[in-house]
């Protein structure tokens, strides 16, 4: 017979194993998920310590998902370079912002974001994207920029960024969206680990879960490379996959938000 303790380690993989999926499916959606499956689902009590325990776990199931799209050369590692780079500082920075903010509101505010992120991705679904698409001296600036600024909101909000670092390498590249996946990860790895020092160094990270979200992340994520590949070749289906999953969760956060704030 199952005993309570095992149960609740068997959903904390299984979470791991959807952030995971998530990660490889679209390069994005690991904190996104991860954050509110560890408040609303596993039961972290403290907004930061999910906040900064899922950019650990989220950090090492990116790199997992950057080894699978490496094998596909799906990865612009210029590109990647850049805007991680950039990145990093703007991450640090945003973290310490975010630490000195009510977790309730945190929360909230990140859902809202996220609903204009679905928007602008809805609206440029049809865009396919130029294949050969690189980082050149004319577009550098606005790669260095994008991921300056992607890392400031990264690090506030406790996030890998794959949900904003997507957009951000299609928009300052015009790069197809797998390729910005692949190369998300990257980032997503940088962003987070950088995101978790800040939160470690507070004692906000629960190194227990941190495990079991990694293990089940991997598995995970070796799935959703697969389907990420097979959703990519029809125009504009991954871009809606990636959009709708956004809507979604947001509007859950924003439910629980509200709910807990009128509470």
């Amino acid at each position: 017979m199952l005993t309570p303790h095992i149960l609740h380690i068997a959903l904390e993989i299984a979470s791991g194993g959807i952030v995971g999926f998530t990660l490889g499916l679209v390069g994005g959606g690991g904190s996104i998920l991860a954050v509110p499956l560890m408040v609303y689902l596993v039961g972290v009590p403290n907004a930061h310590v999910a906040i900064g325990t899922s950019a650990l776990s989220v950090s090492i199931n990116a790199l997992v998902g950057l080894a699978h799209h490496a094998r596909n050369k799906t990865v612009k590692w210029r590109c990647a370079g850049i805007f991680a780079l950039c990145g990093v500082g703007g991450a640090f920075l945003g973290a310490s912002l975010g630490k000195a903010m009510d977790g309730k509101h945190l929360l909230l505010l990140f859902a809202i974001l996220m609903i204009g992120v679905g928007v602008l991705m809805i609206r440029g679904r049809h865009n396919t994207g130029c294949p050969g698409a690189s980082c050149n001296r004319q577009n550098a600036p606005k790669v260095m920029g994008y991921g300056f600024g992607t890392g400031v909101l990264s690090g506030f909000f406790g996030i890998g960024g794959g949900f904003l670092i997507v957009p951000g390498l299609m928009a300052s590249t015009s790069m197809p969206i797998l390729n910005a996946v692949g190369t998300s990860l990257v980032a997503v790895a940088a962003f987070g680990l950088s995101t978790t020092l800040s939160y470690m160094l507070s004692g906000y990270v629960n190194w227990q879960l941190a495990g079991m979200f990694i293990l089940g992340g991997a598995i995970g994520c070796s799935i959703g490379t697969k389907a990420s590949r097979a959703l990519a070749g029809s125009t504009g289906r991954l871009t809606t996959v990636f959009a709708g999953l956004i809507f979604v969760v947001a509007a859950y956060m924003i439910w629980q938000g509200i709910h807990q704030l009128m509470g």
